[in-house]
C-alpha cells in the first residue's frame, strides 16, 4: 500500500471542540503517521485533494442489526443463516457509503452465527465492508424482549431465541457466546416496543439473574450491553456492571447520575423514536407496539433531553435493522434536536464510540491511529445535516468511495 497524503479543507479530529485547518494527513500502510499543516510529499505518495471538504474520523455506529429485518421478522425467520449473512453484508456495505467504517452488531435472531462469520470474512479480506464488532445473539428471559415464541410459536424450535430463566442457564448461554467468538454480550432486562407479550416499562430479569449474567461476562473478559427501558431496568443494568445501556428509553435522573458515576455509556437511539412516531402517524406501526409506544413516547423524549443535559458518556447508536440503514445517519440530527451540541454528537459517533468499544486505534485522526477517514461538503459543527452528505470514505488507508470511485456499489 503506497503512502497517501490527504489534503483537508477543514478537519474534525475526533477530540477537538472546533474545526481545524487547513490540515494535511500522512498515511502509510493504513496507519496515520503525521497530522499537520504540511506533511510534505514522500516519493510516490498519492495525494487526495479534499480541500473543499470537511474531514472527520470514520463514523462508528454502536448499535445495529445487520441480520434482522425488523419490519419483516415473520418472513425473515424462514431464511437460512447464509441468506441473512449475505443480506447483512449488503447492508453493511451500503451503510459504509454513508461514512460508517465501524459497526457494533447487537444480535441476531438466528440459531447460527452469521455476524461472527461476516466479521471474520471482512477481517480476512474475503469481503469488503466496515469493521464489525459483534454480540452474536440476544440473551433474554422467557417472554422477555428477545424471546420470539410469543410472535412465532411454531418457529421457536429453530433456535431463534437465546432464552434462560436461572443463573446456571444464563452462565451457559454467556459462555457459548464467548466460545463461538462473540466480542460482546448482549441482553435485554426489560421488554421492548417491537416484541409481543412484554413491556418496556417492566423489568424481566430478577437481580440474581442479571448479576449472574454480568459476573459471567466480566469473568470471561467480555463487555456487557443491556437493552433497557424502565428506569429501574437502567439501574439494575448498571449495578450488574453494564458497559453500555442501549435505548434507556425511560431512564430517570438517578439512573443518569449512576451512569455518570460508573463511567458507563448511554446509547439512546434517538432516530428510532422518530421512525416509530412516523410509522404510528401513518398507521404502519405493528399493532402490538402501538399501545406501548403511544403511552411512553412523551416520556422517551423527556429522557432523551435528560441525557442531553447530563455529563454522561453518550455514544452514537441507531438500531438500524429495526428501520432502514439508509436512515441511520439521521441519528446525528436527532441527537442535536434533543439538545446535544453538534460537537458532542460528532464525538459520540467517533472518539466516544471508539472508547465504548475499547478500540483506542479508532475514532481519532492522530498519529498511530487507523486511517479511517471520511469527508463531506459543508461544516457539520455549523450544520449537523452535513453529516448526511459524506462523499469520501477511507477505511484502514484504503479508499472505498471518492468521486467516480465507489467500490461499495
Amino acid at each position: 500500500m503506497t503512502s497517501k497524503v490527504v489534503v483537508c479543507g477543514k478537519l474534525f479530529d475526533g477530540q477537538s471542540d472546533m474545526m481545524l485547518g487547513p490540515m494535511e494527513i500522512l498515511i502509510d500502510e493504513g496507519t496515520i503517521v503525521e497530522v499537520s499543516t504540511s506533511v510534505g510529499r514522500p516519493r510516490g505518495a498519492e495525494v487526495i485533494d479534499l480541500s473543499e471538504r470537511a474531514v472527520s474520523p470514520g463514523f462508528i455506529d454502536t448499535h445495529v442489526h445487520l441480520c434482522i429485518d425488523g419490519l419483516n421478522l415473520a418472513r425473515q425467520t424462514l431464511q437460512c443463516s447464509p441468506a441473512k449473512a449475505l443480506a447483512g453484508l449488503y447492508y453493511a456495505q451500503q451503510y459504509m457509503r454513508f461514512g460508517f467504517t465501524t459497526l457494533r452488531d447487537m444480535g441476531t435472531l438466528d440459531p447460527e452465527w452469521p455476524t461472527v462469520n461476516l466479521r471474520d470474512a471482512i477481517d480476512s479480506g474475503m469481503a469488503r465492508g466496515p469493521r464489525l464488532i459483534v454480540a452474536p445473539h440476544m440473551i433474554s428471559a422467557t417472554a422477555g424482549h428477545g424471546d420470539m415464541q410469543g410472535m412465532f410459536p411454531c418457529r421457536c424450535h429453530m433456535g431463534l431465541s437465546r432464552v434462560a430463566d436461572s443463573p446456571a442457564k444464563i452462565r451457559e448461554l454467556v459462555r457459548m457466546e464467548h466460545a463461538f467468538g462473540g466480542n460482546w454480550i448482549k441482553t435485554m432486562n426489560t421488554g421492548g416496543y417491537m416484541s409481543a407479550g412484554d413491556d418496556p416499562a417492566r423489568v424481566t430479569w430478577f437481580d440474581d439473574e442479571m448479576l449472574s449474567l454480568g459476573q459471567t461476562a466480566q469473568q470471561l473478559g467480555l463487555p456487557l450491553a443491556v437493552h433497557t427501558g424502565a428506569a429501574e431496568g437502567c439501574k439494575q443494568a448498571l449495578r450488574a456492571g453494564a458497559r453500555s445501556l442501549e435505548h434507556c428509553y425511560l431512564i430517570d435522573d438517578e439512573g443518569v447520575a449512576m451512569a455518570e458515576k460508573a463511567g458507563s455509556f448511554l446509547v439512546p437511539t434517538m432516530q428510532m423514536t422518530r421512525e416509530d412516531k412516523a410509522l404510528m402517524k401513518a398507521g404502519k406501526l405493528p399493532e402490538h407496539a402501538v399501545w406501548k409506544f403511544r403511552r411512553d413516547v412523551a416520556e422517551i423524549e423527556k429522557a432523551q433531553k435528560r441525557i442531553a443535559r447530563s455529563k454522561a458518556k453518550v455514544a452514537f447508536g441507531t438500531d438500524c435493522g429495526m428501520f432502514p440503514f439508509s436512515e441511520g445517519v439521521l441519528e446525528f440530527q436527532a441527537m442535536v434536536a434533543a439538545g446535544i451540541a453538534p460537537v458532542r454528537a460528532l464525538k459520540a459517533g467517533t472518539s466516544v464510540a471508539a472508547e465504548l468499544l475499547q478500540r483506542d486505534d479508532l475514532g481519532v485522526i492522530a498519529p498511530g491511529k487507523q486511517a479511517d477517514i471520511i469527508a463531506m461538503p459543508g461544516d457539520p459543527l455549523a450544520d449537523i445535516a452535513a453529516t448526511a452528505k459524506v462523499d469520501f470514505v477511507m477505511k484502514g488507508g484504503r479508499v472505498y468511495r471518492y468521486g467516480a470511485l465507489d467500490i461499495l456499489q
